[in-house]
């Protein structure tokens, strides 16, 4: 045992060592992977800015920005291979509210929209609109956005305030874009304001702007470096509360996070980088853990090995001993069962020559009285010669006769189980019964009716009684059958209790006391306390 324990403990100081390796180098990891995509992201945001800056300057010589110039001028700068991660490059003239509904005119007249700029001054009073006139890449989304008046909405009427003071690129506060439709996927714009001429006393002409789907900005930009093992989540930093723009699929709330902040377009971003490994021991660690923990365990197999086998021995004995128990008591239940089988048997043979005329009235009340034994014995091995309810037993001997729609029979009674030799003694009663109905009684004729009723008396003790109606007028037999003989002697004798049998005018009439007896009275065997059978 105690070199046991040092091997396990020197294994577990091993594997400490090795997982705190692993944490630093997967800290480590996160950290440079945080940095490149810092980088990544401004170089992004530096390329769309450099974008904007040409266009104002291209813009600010034109008299008007017509749509041959602004197709011209994002035709050539191939947004689908540099352009990576946002919805494309728009144009929003600067408008008067007096000058709103020739602009409406124009929108109409060049076929860009059919669509009057939103909101309408009725529903928003102003007097400076800033209504988007083109998209390009010209994509269903982008349509959805023309004719959409950004200078009504606060967040992006404060950067584009903050980019016309500054005459630089300005990026906006989350929002959720125009072109998303009825989504709610976080974005932003870049700004780039446009002015009249190169003189000291400009006036405002309009902004070339960019919209982002913060989630495709923050995966173009990933892009640009291996981040597999890592999640990563962009916040805007001058925003309230720090809200999330955009997170990757891997990111893992709660789990710690490396922070970068990153200047995207003279504004202020949180880039947020944690490591997505599935938290556990390294492969490393546990090669190391389970190949200890094998060495500690060989040290103690011999002497465990002697041990147990000398159990598995020990457990061997007792367990041949119990099935010798078992084999025993199966003999001993064997021998009884078939005893009192052959016991009735006998008694059914003796009675039924006695009272049989020829030979075929002998085979045929032989026949039907075995077959009725025979019933009752399927019923004893279906609940393995345990407890029996008594309606199974009339049932099963009753049903040659319930199949006839000519009569009627009814059962009626409460569930009560019998033992094994009082099922077999009823049923060989209501067969009795059955036969004589059917041949003399109220099963004989169209319109008869037999009913059995039974009632538990006390716990040890339920009465059964058969009574026939709605057949012929029945008299007393002048000589006793071999049926009264079963009923009166055989069944009674078995049951311990007189069997009242009365042959009523209207209909025979038999009462039967059964004792209803606990299983350890009459069970051979029974399980104990380790679910094997043993001897009683």
């Amino acid at each position: 045992m105690l070199i046991f324990v040092l091997v396990t403990a020197i294994t577990v100081l091993s594997v400490f060592s090795i997982e705190r390796g692993e944490v630093e180098r997967d800290a480590a990891d996160v950290s440079r992977k945080a940095q490149a995509m810092t980088s990544a992201i401004e170089r992004r945001a530096y390329t769309s800015s450099a974008y904007l800056r040409a266009g104002a300057a291209l813009f600010s010589t034109q008299a008007d920005v017509t749509p041959a110039v602004f197709r011209r001028f994002v035709s050539e700068l191939r947004l689908d291979s540099n352009y990576r991660g946002a919805e494309g490059i728009g144009w929003a003239p600067v408008v008067a509210a007096s000058q709103l509904r020739s602009f409406e005119g124009r929108l109409n007249a060049e076929r860009i929209s059919d669509k009057m700029v939103r909101p309408t001054l009725q529903e928003q009073p102003r007097d400076i609109l800033t209504p988007i006139l083109y998209m390009q890449p010209d994509t269903a989304r982008n349509r959805r956005a023309l004719g959409y008046d950004m200078y009504s909405q606060p967040v992006r009427r404060t950067a584009m305030d903050l980019a016309a003071a500054n005459d630089r690129p300005t990026a906006s506060g989350p929002v959720v874009l125009v072109q998303e439709g009825g989504g709610d996927a976080a974005g932003f714009l870049i700004y780039m304001p446009v002015f009249e001429g190169l003189s000291m006393a400009r006036n405002l002409k309009g902004f070339i702007f960019s919209p982002f789907n913060a989630s495709q900005f923050l995966g173009s930009a990933a892009n640009l470096v291996s981040y597999e093992s890592v999640g990563a989540r962009l916040r805007d930093g001058e925003a309230q509360g720090e809200p999330i723009l955009a997170q990757s699929d891997g990111w893992i709330d709660g789990r710690s996070a490396v922070t970068r902040e990153v200047s995207l377009a003279n504004r202020r971003m949180l880039l947020e980088v944690q490591s997505t490994r599935v938290e556990g021991l390294s492969s490393m660690s546990m090669i190391t853990l389970l190949f200890g923990l094998a060495v500690a365990s060989l040290l103690m197999l011999v002497s465990r090995l002697l041990t147990q086998q000398t159990l598995e021995d020990r457990r061997a004995i007792i367990w041949f001993e119990e099935q010798n128990s078992i084999r025993n008591s199966l003999t001993r239940e064997l021998n009884h069962r078939v005893k009192n089988t052959l016991a009735n048997v006998l008694s059914i043979v003796s009675l039924t020559r006695r009272r049989s005329g020829s030979l075929d009235e002998f085979a045929e009340g032989l026949d039907g009285r075995i077959r009725a034994l025979s019933a009752t014995h399927d019923l004893l091995t279906q609940s393995e010669w345990g407890t029996t309810p008594i309606r199974s037993v009339v049932d099963v001997e009753l049903a040659p006769y319930a199949r006839d729609e000519e009569q009627k029979l009814e059962l009626v009674g409460p569930h009560t189980e019998l033992a094994p030799n009082d099922a077999l003694s009823l049923g060989l009663a209501i067969h009795e019964l059955a036969t004589n109905a059917a041949k003399y009684g109220s099963l004989s004729v169209p319109g008869g009716c037999v009913t059995v009723r039974w009632s538990q008396m006390n716990e040890t003790l339920a009465k059964i009684e058969w009574v026939e109606s709605g057949g012929p007028s029945v008299s007393k037999p002048m000589r006793r059958g071999f049926g009264t003989d079963l009923i009166e002697k055989i069944v009674a004798h078995e049951l311990r209790h007189p069997v009242e049998l009365d042959f009523a005018p209207e209909g025979v009439r038999c009462t039967l006391l059964v004792p209803v007896r606990k299983p350890s009275e009459f069970e051979l065997r029974k399980k104990g306390p380790s679910g094997r059978g043993r001897g009683h």
